[in-house]
């Protein structure tokens, strides 16, 4: 499994955070107030994903976003109204507050590649309707609970399906399960 650092400008608000994920099976594996501290744990760990709020106690999670490797990605949770018109890094995806816990697990499961490995094929077969159709649904999914755009939310897709070794049908799949009530 992929690493999780938790990044808040207040010790309490990370320890919340670390606490929710470790109720619902998930290791941290660390928590830090600033992003320096973060980027220095990330550095010392193979990839994962750093859930932070907008401020940390040295600046904004655009410090940390830009400060990470390419296995690292940034979930930023967040008022809407932080983060209104501006166009987040492609290492970062975004979460409203008021946080839920079943959207934190169901945006958190696929940026941990959470899905099992499949050996590739030699060559992708074309995609067809029904393939087509779970994705541009997934992509839905996205836009309206991540406040994503569509290239945004493909890529997304795109990204977690190459992370985990699946197809990106299968990855849209999953976003869809995790949607669905009950």
């Amino acid at each position: 499994m992929r690493s999780i650092i938790v990044a808040y400008s207040k010790l309490e608000d990370a320890k919340k955070i670390r606490a929710i994920l470790i109720r619902h099976g998930l290791s941290v594996n660390g928590i830090c107030t600033t992003a320096d501290q973060a980027i220095s744990l990330a550095s010392t760990l193979y990839g994962g994903v750093i859930i932070c709020g907008y401020r940390l106690a040295d600046g904004i999670y655009l410090n940390l976003a830009e400060g990470l490797s390419d296995n690292f990605q940034v979930l930023l949770v967040t008022s809407p109204r932080n983060v209104d018109d501006e166009v987040l890094p492609s290492n970062t995806v975004f979460l409203p507050t008021p946080l839920k816990v079943q959207d934190l697990l169901q945006t958190l499961s696929p940026m941990l590649g959470e899905v099992p490995l499949r050996r590739k094929k030699d060559k992708p077969a074309p995609r067809n309707e029904e393939d087509q159709k779970k994705i541009d649904k997934a992509k839905e999914i996205l836009m309206g609970r991540n406040h994503m755009t569509e290239p945004e939310a493909h890529r997304y897709l795109q990204k977690c399906a190459m992370d985990s070794g699946t197809k990106i049908v299968e990855t849209a799949e999953m976003v869809i399960l995790l949607a669905s009530p009950g």
